[in-house]
């Protein structure tokens, strides 16, 4: 039994990816994460036309409180017997420039973006050691060059980067492999905060970033850890 935990399922990048493992067959069980249950529910039931009945399971946690993940991991160890698979595909933005940004959006930025990847990742290696996996954590091309107006959330996207970085070397000893992925402009929720006014249709699409994480969770890729991946569109000219 294979078991894989994601995060930020509800919508976006991390509703497609998970769609797309489960009718891909990587792995038996699925822990989706998130807060927002009915947007939970439509992605598990998308989820379950592809896998065998009850291979999926919903665990509710508001990932502005990482203090609760410990719980959350240990609870998915026991339920689904081991963990094999993490993706940390969840995010918060509020863009703002330095002079408004306030330490209370500071931190909430920090910890969805920086605080709940660390935590999932120290928890599920305490389980992943034993049996070695995969983790895979979703960056951004913000955190790479300068984004004004973008503090909080450029700047926890380059600490991503720099995690991830870190422990593909920490962890390799355990047969965990790392993986980071930082895509460019992508149609989703949290891209619509950071440009109201950009057209959609025009942009990168979320399967299209599923299709590059999915093929990254392949058991089969062995070849691609350890750098960061950028994700982006070619954009036709006219």
């Amino acid at each position: 039994m294979r078991t894989c935990i994601i995060t930020g399922i509800g919508s976006g990048i991390g509703k497609a990816t998970a769609i797309m493992l489960a009718e891909r067959g990587y792995y038996d069980s699925y822990a989706l994460i998130g807060r927002n249950d009915a947007e939970m529910r439509v992605t598990q039931e998308e989820m379950q036309k592809h896998l065998p009945e009850g291979s999926t399971k919903v665990y509710h946690i508001d990932l502005s409180n990482p203090e609760q993940i410990p719980e959350v991991v240990k609870a998915v160890d026991a339920d689904m017997g081991g963990i094999d698979a993490l993706l940390n595909i969840a995010g918060y933005t509020d863009p703002q420039p330095l002079l408004t940004t306030t330490l209370e959006s500071f931190e909430l930025t920090y910890k969805v973006n920086v605080f709940a990847p660390f935590m999932f990742m120290r928890e599920c290696v305490k389980y992943m050691r034993q049996r070695g996996g995969k983790i895979l954590n979703v960056a951004s091309t913000a955190g790479m060059t300068p984004r004004p107006g973008w503090l909080s959330y450029a700047s926890s996207k380059a600490a991503v980067i720099s995690m991830s970085e870190t422990l593909t070397a920490e962890l390799s000893e355990y047969g965990i492999m790392v993986y980071c992925v930082s895509p460019g402009r992508c149609a989703t929720k949290l891209r619509k905060r950071l440009a109201p006014d950009e057209d959609p249709t025009t942009i990168m699409q979320p399967a299209e970033v599923a299709e590059v994480i999915c093929n990254l969770m392949n058991p089969e890729e062995r070849c691609l850890d350890g750098q960061n991946i950028i994700i982006r569109k070619q954009m036709k000219k006219n």
